[in-house]
């Protein structure tokens, strides 16, 4: 229904599935020189499927206003890449750079997570500036066959610059208020952001009636000490086996710990005594273990001795602490990068840091109610998962695509903005043409990718459930919200000030800048 016919349609599903298997490939070649996550099947399969699918919808969408231009189609398709295809290009770009920023953390799933992620897109703009053209010169006028009716493409197209012309048009009439409600309501949604916390993947993320979950919950219930505990590692320093008197010492002040129920010697070899610090009935599954863990790991070791302290809930708190400490390098890869990028180009500062801006804005959104519904529980029974925190590696993943999404989405729409301002457009008339070409577009490869993003919200694993819903969430608040409401408001606003840039980087534009 959106591409108005078969053939159209047939041309980005057939590259989708091209770009799944290449990147599926990829990974396979990875799987030889590093570990890949199991998960990076799953994300490379949204992320490859989806994105051919919107920059087939891209192209396609180019290409026939070419030709309902009068070209023919040859040229249309030359046309179409010049446009459209840098457009994709720029898109590709941005989007791989925001997974690059996944490659900063320590741990090999959030980096098996950012290369799948990379080789999708590499994949997907790939084979959209390669394959698509070549269907399309193949094809020329036969893309609008096997439609139901004769010119609904054409028709579908009229309405909907119609529909988002006179959408912008109100938008522009009053800029401020438009833009001052929009933002406090999206503030409004970030507010339970300020409660938000960093878990693990537990067994409560299976469906309450697995086995696995079940069996897990006895132990937990039935017999406490198995497993439920904190692992103590007592090393002699000289390769010589730790005193008996040294593990006794160690071993009473475990056991001394608030929370502890007994301490245990688990093993003994060489240099090495292993001891269990089992937890009192109930403290696992409570912020009191990682306190635990704390005033363990602040125990004097025994002189002549190393103690060391293990254990699950000692590795979560130190990889969610690692996540923590590598977060900002990863927001500064994906900020940096993307300035320099959308400078060149547009040539302007200011719409780089305005597309950040709207990109913060939507994930502190999207982030919001994400953390009201899976964290804090409000609704979570509707999608029959159990609350609890955030698991922190899709946060991160998230992050990373909901990021490069918005930064997409933004190149889609101002590069037609753009496009009317070079031709001599005003500001007005630059937002106008921009939204009307690009508002169908925009929403449209949105609603793609919820279809395809849709199948997450159906498995059975909470954490599959999160992902699904976030990025449903953050497209519907990007593609029409932030990009089709608050973005013109904005650039109205700014008037002039939106094309702006020192003329030194002026200067450098016009030298280094992509496009011309």
């Amino acid at each position: 229904f959106i591409f108005g016919g078969l053939v159209a349609a047939a041309v980005p599903v057939f590259v989708g599935v091209l770009a799944v298997l290449s990147a599926l490939a990829t990974l396979r070649l990875l799987t030889m020189y590093t570990e890949v996550s199991s998960f990076a099947l799953n994300v490379t399969s949204l992320i490859g499927l989806g994105l051919a699918i919107d920059y087939g919808l891209f192209i396609v969408s180019r290409f026939r206003e070419e030709l309902d231009s009068g070209a023919d189609p040859a040229s249309a398709t030359r046309r179409t890449v010049l446009t459209a295809g840098r457009t994709v290009m720029f898109s590709g770009l941005l989007l791989m750079c925001a997974f690059a920023g996944m490659l900063v953390f320590p741990q090999a799933l959030l980096r098996s997570l950012g290369l799948g992620a990379i080789a999708a897109v590499l994949s997907a703009a790939v084979l959209s500036l390669t394959a698509i053209p070549a269907l399309l010169a193949i094809l020329g006028h036969r893309i609008n066959a096997l439609t139901w009716r004769e010119g609904a493409a054409r028709r579908g197209e009229a309405r909907a610059r119609r529909f988002w012309g006179s959408v912008v048009t109100k938008v522009m009439r009053r800029p401020a208020l438009v833009a001052v409600t929009i933002t406090a309501g999206l503030l409004l949604l970030a507010t339970p952001l300020l409660r938000a916390s960093f878990g693990e993947i537990e067994y409560t993320a299976l469906p309450a009636g697995d086995p696995a979950r079940a069996a897990t919950q006895t132990l937990l219930d039935e017999f406490p000490s198995t497993g439920n505990g904190v692992t103590l590692v007592l090393r002699g320093d000289d390769g010589s086996a730790p005193a008996a008197v040294a593990v006794t010492a160690v071993s009473r002040a475990a056991a001394d710990v608030d929370g502890i129920a007994q301490t245990v010697t688990v093993a003994a070899r060489n240099d090495v005594v292993v001891l269990q610090a089992l937890y009192a009935q109930g403290v696992e599954e409570t912020p009191q273990a990682s306190e635990i863990v704390r005033e363990l790991r602040d125990l004097p070791p025994p002189p002549g001795t190393d103690l060391l302290v293990g254990g699950g809930r000692a590795m979560v708190d130190d990889s969610n602490a690692a996540i923590a400490r590598s977060m900002p390098a990863m927001i500064a890869v994906m900020v940096l990068s993307t300035l320099v990028l959308l400078f060149l180009a547009f040539g302007s500062v200011v719409l780089p840091l305005k597309a950040v801006a709207m990109a913060g804005l939507s994930l502190a959104a999207t982030f919001g109610v994400l953390t009201w519904v899976f964290q804090l529980g409000n609704g979570a029974e509707l999608l029959g998962v159990t609350p609890s925190p955030l698991e922190p590696s899709f946060v991160v993943l998230i992050l990373a695509v909901v990021f490069g999404l918005s930064t997409d989405y933004e190149v889609f729409l101002m590069s037609r903005m753009v496009e009317a301002r070079a031709a001599g457009a005003s500001t007005e008339e630059a937002v106008r043409f921009g939204t009307e070409r690009t508002g169908r577009v925009v929403t449209s490869a949105a609603l793609l990718l919820i279809v395809v993003t849709g199948a997450f919200t159906i498995s059975g694993l909470s954490i599959m459930r999160f992902l699904g819903v976030g990025m449903i969430l953050a497209l519907i608040i990007d593609a029409t919200v932030v990009r089709m409401l608050l973005v013109p408001s904005l650039v109205k606003l700014m008037g002039e000030a939106n094309w702006w840039a020192p003329a030194w980087m002026k200067r450098a534009h016009a030298k280094v800048g992509i496009g011309h």
